[in-house]
């Protein structure tokens, strides 16, 4: 498997990427791109307002975050019952 996602829905209209992972052997090839265009793909099929995830901070976490900043996701605050830290960071994409 290259690369795998999940996306959870709730009630209000907001969903969230609750995980996102690519094979080290498929890093940079565009695989989590693919998985994260399927995963807005779905959120907007089910009428999702906004699309929000959270992630760390760090060297480690910058390949993520270029890939959520270049879909248009953009830094906010903390959603649902994540509360906000010195290592974790929130960012949200409006679908309508």
């Amino acid at each position: 498997m290259a690369s795998i996602g999940a996306l959870k829905i709730t009630e209000d209209g907001i969903a969230e990427v609750k995980s996102m992972r690519t094979h080290p052997d498929f890093l940079r090839m565009g695989a989590g791109a693919v998985v994260l265009e399927t995963i807005i793909a779905a959120a907007k099929r089910h009428g999702v307002q906004c699309l929000s995830l959270e992630t760390g901070s760090g060297p480690a976490f910058e390949p993520a975050l270029r890939l959520y900043q270049r879909r248009g996701f953009v830094k906010g605050k903390a959603f649902g019952s994540y509360v906000s830290g010195e290592f974790n960071q929130f960012l949200h994409l409006e679908l309508m």
